[in-house]
């Protein structure tokens, strides 16, 4: 039998870890694309360093795991505490949810960067000369032409990569930080209770990811009006 009871002091609970959750992910999205940014613009800006440092860093968060990352940022450094007190950095570096901050942004920002290179490259290349021809200035046309048409390309695969990110939050767990999965750790050891704790758990990512779907689809119908479904026209009468 299922004891609603435990149930609702299982939503209760889990309910506290929700805040860090979506700060983790809202925070490593928004570092993420910011340093995706300068990534794709390093690739794309034709220069060897760039170029270089791009790849290089697009490599090597994409070649290696996830926890892994967490796990050197949070234990790995930990060795280096003389030198990052010296340098005032320890505070941050002691903290959990920096930590796995920084490992999330790290990481989806170069999946991210991939992505955003992928849609400019996918603007057609007549698109822009029409702008061109129309006497764009190069911010005008990169603004009214290129950003719009590669976001719109990117769209897809970037909302897959927001979901990724959170449900990547639960390996935040790992560090003793107490987001959703690390309390439902918390509530297993107490109860012995795993099915009922990591059902309810499932249901708040669940409820969630179902919140950045419909985000990621009002903003594909924003940059698609095109697309949007017309309503249907009656007919005239005779």
């Amino acid at each position: 039998m299922i004891d609603l009871d435990f149930l609702a002091a299982t939503v209760r609970a889990l309910l506290a870890g929700v805040p860090v959750t979506l700060g983790l992910t809202a925070g490593s999205v928004a570092c993420g694309g910011a340093l995706a940014a300068l990534a794709a613009f390093g690739r794309l800006a034709g220069g060897p360093v760039p170029d270089g440092l791009a790849r290089l860093y697009v490599f090597v968060f994409r070649g290696t795991p996830l926890l892994v990352q967490i796990f050197l940022i949070y234990y790995g450094l930990g060795q280096f505490r003389p030198s990052l007190q010296a340098m005032g950095l320890w505070g941050f570096f002691r903290e959990p949810y920096w930590c796995a901050l920084l490992a999330l942004s790290l990481n989806t920002g170069a999946y991210t960067a991939e992505i955003l290179r992928g849609g400019i490259l996918a603007v057609p290349h007549g698109a822009l000369v029409a702008g061109r021809a129309c006497g764009m200035p190069r911010l005008l046309l990169f603004r009214r032409v290129m950003l719009p048409l590669a976001a719109r390309q990117a769209l897809p695969a970037y909302g897959n990569e927001v979901i990724s990110v959170v449900k990547a939050t639960s390996l935040a767990s790992t560090i003793t930080l107490l987001e959703i999965t690390g309390i439902a750790q918390k509530l297993i050891a107490q109860s012995f209770r795993a099915l009922e704790v990591f059902l309810c758990a499932g249901a708040f990512y669940l409820a969630v990811t179902f919140v950045v779907i419909g985000l990621v689809r009002a903003a594909e119908a924003w940059l698609a009006p095109d697309l949007r479904p017309r309503p249907a026209v009656a007919p005239r009468a005779a």
